[in-house]
């Protein structure tokens, strides 16, 4: 008699989310929550001089230099339709790197403030809801439930697309 282990099949759907598990630097916008993959993150920063560069979209604060390297500045409060705010002590510059197509690129994303680093297990990450037909959000990684709340993670990688960043090509690398 020959035993057959059997391995139970997973979903394409619990694969994906189980992906998605592991460390989050969560931040605020707004009155939300958000949270990044602590792998994309280099540095977090407070408030720095940035240099603006005319000619591109409302949410391109301009670029900085960090240590020598010229990096596009993004507040991420108007990228996605916030009201801005005046910045204070508490807002800062994560410093993120990015892949788009085949190279990486360090971006600065303006925060209201950072809150903390949690590490979400994959049981805790529900896909992005259905928004309807003809609304898609392909920056949204799925939803965290932690501690009663609802916080949004997103994919940096497609949060800015080439084309936000277009113009700054020649200056930032």
């Amino acid at each position: 008699m020959q035993i057959v282990e059997q391995t139970p099949a997973v979903s394409p759907s619990s694969a994906a989310i189980k992906s998605k598990s592991g460390k989050y630097l969560t931040f605020g916008l707004g009155t939300e929550e958000f949270g990044v993959q602590v792998l994309h993150v280099r540095e977090i920063m407070g408030i720095q001089p940035i240099t603006a560069v005319p000619q591109t979209p409302h949410f391109v604060k301009g670029v900085l230099n960090l240590r020598g390297k010229v990096i596009p500045v993004v507040d991420l409060r108007l990228k996605f339709g916030l009201p801005e705010i005046e910045y204070n002590q508490r807002t800062c510059i994560i410093v993120t790197q990015i892949q788009q197509t085949a190279q990486q690129r360090m971006v600065g994303i303006i925060v209201d403030g950072v809150s903390e680093v949690l590490t979400i297990q994959g049981d805790d990450i529900e896909d992005t809801p259905d928004f309807g037909n003809g609304i898609e959000i392909p920056y949204l990684l799925g939803m965290a439930k932690l501690k009663g709340k609802v916080k949004i993670l997103l994919n940096i990688n497609k949060v800015l697309t080439a084309g936000d960043l277009e113009g700054l090509d020649g200056i930032a690398n």
